[in-house]
C-alpha cells in the first residue's frame, strides 16, 4: 500500500519528467514520449517510471535511447524539483505495453 508521501512523489516526478521529455524531444527525434506512471519505493530511493512512446519511427529501441540520456534526465530533473525532494531518486526506466495489450485483447474479440 502506498502512502500519501509517495502518491505526492510520484505525482511530481511524473509532471516534471513529463515536460523534460516534451522540452528535451531533439534528443528522441521525432518520437513522442509520454510518462504514463511512476511507482517509487517506501524510502523514495527508487523511482519506477513506465513510458507510452508513439511513432516510434525506425527500428531502434526507444527504450535503449532513453537509457543513454539518463544522466542528462536526472540532471535536469535534479535541477526541478531540488527544493522539494532531500534526495534524487535512482530512475528505472520501462516501456508501458497496457495500450499494445489492450489492442490485443480488443482484436481477439472482434473475431
Amino acid at each position: 500500500m502506498t502512502s500519501t508521501r509517495q502518491n505526492k512523489v510520484a505525482r511530481l516526478l511524473q509532471k516534471e519528467l513529463g515536460q523534460i521529455f516534451v522540452q528535451e524531444n531533439q534528443l528522441f527525434g521525432s518520437k513522442m514520449i509520454t510518462v504514463t506512471v511512476v511507482r517509487i519505493t517506501p524510502d523514495l530511493a527508487i523511482a519506477k517510471i513506465y513510458l507510452s512512446v508513439f511513432n516510434p519511427g525506425d527500428d531502434s529501441d526507444p527504450l535503449s535511447e532513453i537509457q543513454e540520456h539518463a544522466g542528462k534526465i536526472k540532471n535536469e530533473l535534479g535541477k526541478r524539483i531540488r527544493h522539494q525532494l532531500r534526495i534524487m531518486p535512482e530512475l528505472h526506466f520501462y516501456l508501458d505495453d497496457s495500450l499494445d495489450y489492450a489492442d490485443n485483447i480488443d482484436r481477439l474479440l472482434k473475431n
